[in-house]
This record gives structure tokens, C-alpha cells and sequence, in this order.
């Protein structure tokens, strides 16, 4: 098992479960953060800490497509390790339908 993040992520990018991850295994997206499936330690900490629920185990039904997204995208992409604030308009787009179209491929800033 691993944790995934989610759509709930996108445009969102609150980063508190960044400061709580033993293992750094966040990579940061222009507007969301995945998980290294394979850093991942399966411990937990992270998901809680997620104010949108953005991120789940890897046996939930349906979330099959990122892990996936995941796992492409902690290959190149910035590690982030260091938590610092959300978008501006992060709260706006807090349980929004449809951010799925939103996702960026393009880089964050990292650490």
C-alpha cells in the first residue's frame, strides 16, 4: 500500500501534510502535490493533515489513475519538503467539482 493525492489537491495545495512526512516523498506541481509511490512508507501522518482530503490510500476504490498520476509526476517534479503558504485563492477552490481540467503538469518551485 501507498497514499495517493487526489484531485481535491488542484488549486488547493495546502502543504501541511509536506511538514509532517517523515520520508520527503512530496513533489510540487504548478497547482497540486503528488506522492513518490515508491518513497512512501505507508505511515500515515500525512493524510490527516489534509484539510481538503485530498489524500487517500492506494486500496481505495477508483484511484487508480493517481496513482498513476502520481507516480509520474514524483519522477519530475520538485521534491518539497518545507511547508509555505497555499495559493491565494486556495479557500475558493476548497470541495469545487471539475478540477480534474484544472491540473497543471508544469513544475513547482520545490525546496
Amino acid at each position: 500500500m501507498t497514499y495517493i493525492v487526489n484531485d481535491a489537491c488542484i488549486r488547493c495545495k495546502y502543504m501541511d501534510c509536506v511538514e509532517v512526512c517523515p520520508v520527503d516523498c512530496f513533489y510540487e506541481g504548478e497547482n497540486m502535490l503528488v506522492i513518490h509511490p515508491d518513497e512512501c512508507i505507508d505511515c500515515g501522518v500525512c493524510e490527516p493533515e489534509c484539510p481538503v482530503e485530498a489524500i487517500k490510500p492506494d486500496t481505495v476504490p477508483g484511484v487508480e489513475k493517481w496513482l498513476a498520476l502520481n507516480a509520474e509526476y514524483s519522477k519530475i517534479w520538485p521534491n518539497i519538503t518545507v511547508k509555505r503558504d497555499a495559493p491565494a485563492d486556495a479557500k475558493e477552490w476548497e470541495g469545487k467539482p471539475g478540477k480534474e481540467a484544472e491540473f497543471s503538469a508544469n513544475p513547482g518551485k520545490g525546496d
